[in-house]
């Protein structure tokens, strides 16, 4: 099958992306997501066959299996995004999609509501497209926490993985850190901060002791950065603390890495006599190795050769994606498929419209290439 590039109208483009980032989708909120669903499903039509709404603890998320279900799983492809937002409800109303000159913008227009769109624009550039499955998450941005199995099980099914995610200035992604996130609570016990403090034990001090610890488990050499971020302590302005807690943020490029942190961190010892530590938490995405990706990496470079496309180019980058479960699994991923643009999770994120038909072409290629 051959796909040529400039084969999609980026007026339609423009008019989908307005109509999907009109509806609001924070995190896990159903009514906003089913109403960004039925316009997908419209997009679709038949091509996928019917999808089926997945819910999970309230969380609505998007499947659709494929329509040949006799294709071998080699042949198989998974296009994979996410519905949900970072911002709450009423953002819409101070920044509203907008148009200016080639930059769309507006709230989850670049994170990731343009992949999206971008996904049923090659649908229709790519030919046959029975072998195709697709999931849209609805919690993505909050660690995937309801839609892991669903993601973990179409995954399964196929032998590629293409994300969705955005660009890196126009660079694919071929390796994202892994992220593991856990909580250090301190128990003490309280007094009267101003008549008998010796009888307490200070939370809050064998907080600050922890804190300064788990900062040196950091390898900077490696990349890996470990990140205390929000925490708390304390009751009242007299009272020696009870109770404090600290958030731990955990980045590496290996897993390796992270299992030396965990072990690390669950090796700690209280400094003050009388406390005690509780840890919870653990890995939540596995690093995306650049050897899950370069084979799909090769793919599309000549993808972009043959069609006369910008060359591909690759980045690392540190943030975690829904690509890094599905590598994990030992399927071939290949990220940040969607436009160039920048801003993720700010108030200026944008899409760069100049990127569209090249982006489109690009996954079209990747589809029919795999096509049985």
């Amino acid at each position: 099958m051959s796909v040529s590039s400039g084969s999609t109208a980026p007026e339609r483009f423009t008019r989908r992306l307005g109509q999907l980032v009109g509806i609001e989708t924070p995190s896990g909120w159903a009514r906003g997501l089913n109403d960004a669903y039925d316009l997908l499903e419209a997009w679709a039509g038949d091509s996928l066959g019917r999808p089926e709404r997945v819910v999970s603890d309230g969380v609505p998320h998007l499947h659709w299996r494929g329509t040949d279900p006799a294709v071998p799983k080699s042949s198989r492809v998974l296009l994979l995004g996410h519905a949900d937002t970072v911002w709450p409800r009423g953002t819409l109303a101070e920044n509203p999609f907008k148009v200016e000159g080639t930059r769309a913008t507006g709230p989850g227009v670049f994170d990731m509501k343009a992949g999206l769109v971008l996904a049923f624009e090659a649908l229709g550039l790519a030919g046959d497209v029975s072998h195709v499955s697709m999931v849209v998450s609805g919690d993505e941005e909050r660690g995937s926490t309801t839609s892991r199995a669903l993601v973990e099980e179409a995954a399964a099914a196929c032998g590629a993985v293409l994300v969705l995610e955005p660009s890196e200035g126009g660079a694919l992604k071929t390796a994202r850190k892994g992220v593991a996130l856990y909580r250090l609570g301190v128990s003490g016990r309280a007094a009267h901060a101003g008549l008998e403090p010796h009888k307490g034990v200070n939370a809050l001090v064998e907080l600050a002791h922890q804190v300064l610890t788990i900062s040196d488990l950091a390898d900077r050499d490696r990349g890996t950065t470990v990140t205390p971020t929000v925490g708390g302590a304390g009751t009242t302005t007299n009272t020696v603390p009870e109770q404090a807690f600290v958030d731990v943020d955990v980045r590496a490029w290996e897993h390796a890495e992270l299992v030396r942190v965990e072990r690390a961190l669950r090796a700690l010892r209280p400094r003050e006599p009388g406390a005690e530590l509780a840890f919870r938490g653990g890995v939540n995405r596995g690093p995306l190795e650049r050897a899950m990706s370069v084979g799909l990496l090769g793919s599309a470079r000549a993808v972009a050769e043959r069609l006369g496309l910008t060359p591909v180019t690759e980045t690392s980058v540190g943030g975690g994606s829904d690509g890094n479960i599905t590598a994990s699994l030992g399927v071939p991923t290949l990220d940040g498929l969607g436009p160039d643009g920048g801003g993720a999770h700010a108030r200026h994120e944008w899409v760069e419209l100049t990127s569209v038909r090249d982006r489109t072409s690009l996954i079209a290629g990747l589809l029919a290439d795999r096509a049985p």
